[in-house]
């Protein structure tokens, strides 16, 4: 079987959780069948392409980049992506054609005409729920929509990543099949999270941005976008036990408006709590993973998460999870067994915004100090976080369960 994986996001230029999720499973399924990765950010070297396991694997992995044409560099960025989904969809040499986000949704959509192959999409997010998106690409949000409808519209099958992501597909789209949408969770290499040894570089990040490891630590990561929440949970943090540690993983944010927002915010807070760490650069994963480990709770206050990856990655390190009772999140952090869930009542109008926002901001507020004020607890919700993500996110089993869903629609096909 070969499969063409359709990204806009992949190795070195990875940014969020779909490109962690292209990376991870395209290399799982390679020891399964033959893997063709086409990303976005230009051609890749030999170096690029990530191993993958076994010695004499039953499939393949390859790589190949796309540039943005030249004569599209200054368009409107969704112009850009159709310039390089035109390339992509040109280019497929497949059995298969498996999407990822509304970035690639054009290529697949014509590969699945051009070269009459099947289209299989994973969700990790949906533009009709991401209106902050208009801040970004204006008037390409109308088309960025546009190619993620017709292609959810067409596709064979499509696969959410929590139950939550499968209910937003079908609400957002009604005219899907809800035959063909398909839960497959987003999965967790446990190797790639082992606590880092005494000696490793990693821990040089605690000394470089002074963060006091004898102190309580609560650490956010993610990007400044309106999905993540970080507004509110700058807010939240006025409100916490000033004695907690707060590092702020923040950074490539969606625009220069949320950027002055969150920057105006931070220092309000700097100025009024401090005790808080704000590192703007996308650390490197040694690092981030003895970030991880130094500290003692991870928050993730989104108001729009299909599953949350980063609450994945913060378990496989033996965190207890903070977090917004919204999307696909609570599939993944148990309330009171691997950490707590803060009660979210939002609005149906796309934004996701909370319908009190004070509350949430005081019930965000209350969690942190609960988690932070019992390090007994935090350390077997810790641990029990772990285990949850050893357990049942295992990327072995995705792969299995994608394969299966490829086969599926092949067959269907005959």
């Amino acid at each position: 079987m070969k499969v063409d994986i359709l990204t806009r996001e992949y190795p070195p230029h990875v940014y969020g959780g779909a490109g962690v999720h292209a990376e991870e499973l395209s290399k799982v399924l390679a020891e399964r069948i033959d893997v063709t990765v086409r990303a976005f950010d230009g051609p890749r070297t030999p170096g690029d392409i990530p191993a993958i396991a076994g010695t004499d694997p039953k499939g393949s992995l390859n790589l190949v980049g796309y540039d943005i044409p030249a004569e599209l560099k200054d368009a409107n960025a969704a112009l850009k992506t159709f310039g390089v989904d035109l390339q992509i969809a040109n280019d497929v040499d497949a059995d298969l054609v498996h999407v990822h986000t509304w970035y690639a949704c054009l290529a697949g959509r014509l590969a699945q005409q051009l070269h009459e192959v099947p289209l299989v999409i994973t969700a990790h997010s949906l533009e009709p729920f991401r209106p902050w998106k208009r801040e970004q690409l204006g008037g390409g949000y109308n088309l960025s929509s546009w190619a993620e409808k017709d292609a959810y519209e067409h596709a064979d099958r499509i696969i959410a990543v929590s139950g939550g992501m499968r209910e937003d597909i079908l609400a957002a789209y009604p005219n899907v099949d809800p035959n063909k949408v398909v839960v497959v969770h987003n999965g967790i290499t446990m190797a790639d999270f082992a606590t880092p040894a005494p000696d490793d570089a990693g821990w040089k990040v605690f000394e470089r941005y002074h963060i006091d490891r004898s102190k309580p630590t609560l650490l956010f990561v993610g990007r400044i976008t309106r999905q993540k929440g970080l507004p509110y949970l700058l807010k939240a943090l006025h409100l916490i036990d000033p004695g907690i540690q707060v590092v702020l993983c923040a950074g490539a944010p969606d625009t220069p408006e949320i950027a002055e927002e969150v920057k105006t915010a931070f220092a309000k807070l700097d100025e009024e709590r401090g005790n808080i760490i704000w590192i703007e650069e996308m650390l490197p994963k040694p690092e981030l993973n003895a970030l991880e480990h130094g500290c003692d709770a991870f928050i993730c206050p989104s108001i729009y998460e299909p599953l949350g990856i980063v609450n994945l990655e913060a378990m496989a390190c033996g965190l207890p999870v903070v977090a917004s009772a919204t999307g696909g999140i609570p599939e993944v952090v148990v309330d009171g067994e691997t950490g707590y869930l803060v009660p979210i009542d939002q609005l149906h109008d796309g934004t996701g915004t909370p319908t009190d926002p004070d509350k949430f901001v005081a019930d965000m507020a209350a969690a942190i100090d609960k988690v932070m004020a019992d390090p007994e607890l935090a350390k077997k919700m810790g641990q029990a976080g772990y285990e949850r993500a050893r357990d049942h996110f295992s990327w072995e089993s995705i792969a299995d369960q994608t394969v299966q869903v490829y086969r599926d629609v092949l067959a269907e096909r005959r």
